[in-house]
Formats: C-alpha cells, structure tokens, sequence
C-alpha cells in the first residue's frame, strides 16, 4: 500500500457514513424500462499530483459513441462489480489487475439509456505501459484528480431531453470534452472525497 491509498481510503470510508445529498442520476428517465448492471473503474495514479486514467470511445460503438468515459461495462454473470471493473480494464487498456489496488466501490449512477454502473475506485502506480483496444477504446489520457474534484473547475448545462430539462456537467481537458455520465461519477465521488479533505485546502 502506499500513503495516497491509506489517505484515499480514510477519505472514502469515512466520506460514506451518512447519506449525500444532491448525488446526480439519471433514473427518472428509466421508469420501468429494465436496466444492465454495468461497472467501471475510477483508477487513480499514485504520483505526486494524482490523476485519473479515462478513455474515449470509439464513434462507431452503440452505446455512447465518441464520449470519454471510465474503463468499464456490463457485470457478466457471476461477476461482481470489482471483478468486471478490473476484467474491463484490462480488456480495454491492458490494464492487469494486479497493478490496482482497490478501495471500494461508490454510489451506483443509474443512466436514462439503461444501465445501472458501479464505479469502483483503486488506485494504480504511474506511468504504467497501456495499450487501448482498437475496437474498444480510440484513446486514453490521464486527468489531474484535484482538477476533476474541484466543483467549480465544472460548467453546469441543462437541456430538454426526452421531453424533460436534464442537467449536465462539463469540462474540457487537454482537448477532451468529459461529460455526461462521467463528469457525474466524478461529481458524486466529490461528495465522498472532497478536493478540500484530500488536498488540505479551503
């Protein structure tokens, strides 16, 4: 283990004691459609200034195309979350397993398109040697963890979807736009482990 992992896991026991309020989903769009357990992982490198390894989606895959997005998907049968998180991650960008070490898993997020994603937070050594899966993955870049928890680092948007005003956060990075489902991963971990308790600041 290593100090970002202990503060990481201090943070984030006691993040989730009591009840967070204001955590974003999208489950009032589902009603009574059924939903695919699904799991990513939040993987967060162990440097001096921590950051959080993401993927973009290739534009011809069915499920939101183009999008950065956590490495993950779908929970096959007989897999918990922890266990497809990491067997994804590998699949996507050869990420072995062994290299993460876990620290749980978080608020599930429940998307209007049917899936019911647990993230799962770990923490990885830096600079690893990652190959993305063409048919899975376009590619992948890392995001400074204190830049990603800040809220006010984040635009806030609102739009009509599926006849109802949706909100959204967004931030564009090193010319990617996180959005979406992601950028509200990130926003509930936040309520869990704020930049304040991690960083020492505010």
């Amino acid at each position: 283990m290593s100090p970002l992992f202990d503060r990481l896991a201090d943070l984030f026991e006691r993040g989730h004691r009591t009840p967070a309020n204001g955590l974003l989903s999208d489950d009032r769009f589902i009603k009574d459609s059924p939903t695919a357990d699904a799991a990513v992982l939040i993987a967060v490198t162990d440097r001096d200034r921590p950051g959080v390894l993401l993927t973009q989606r290739p534009n011809d895959m069915r499920d939101h195309p183009g999008q950065v997005a956590f490495p993950g998907g779908k929970v096959d049968e007989g897999e918990d979350a922890v266990t497809a998180a990491l067997r994804e991650a590998e699949e996507e960008i050869a990420l072995a397993r062994h290299h993460v070490q876990v620290i749980g898993t978080t608020d599930r997020y429940q998307t209007g398109t049917g899936f019911d994603i647990t993230p799962v937070l770990g923490v990885v050594p830096p600079d690893l040697d990652l190959t993305p899966n063409p048919t899975e993955v376009e590619d992948w870049f890392e995001a400074p963890l204190d830049l990603l928890l800040k809220p006010e680092n984040w635009t806030e948007h609102e739009v009509i979807w599926r006849g109802h005003p949706r909100k959204y956060l967004e931030m564009h990075y090193s010319g990617f736009r996180i959005w979406g489902v992601t950028a509200a991963i990130i926003f509930n971990l936040s309520q869990r482990i704020t930049y304040e308790g991690l960083f020492g600041e505010g």
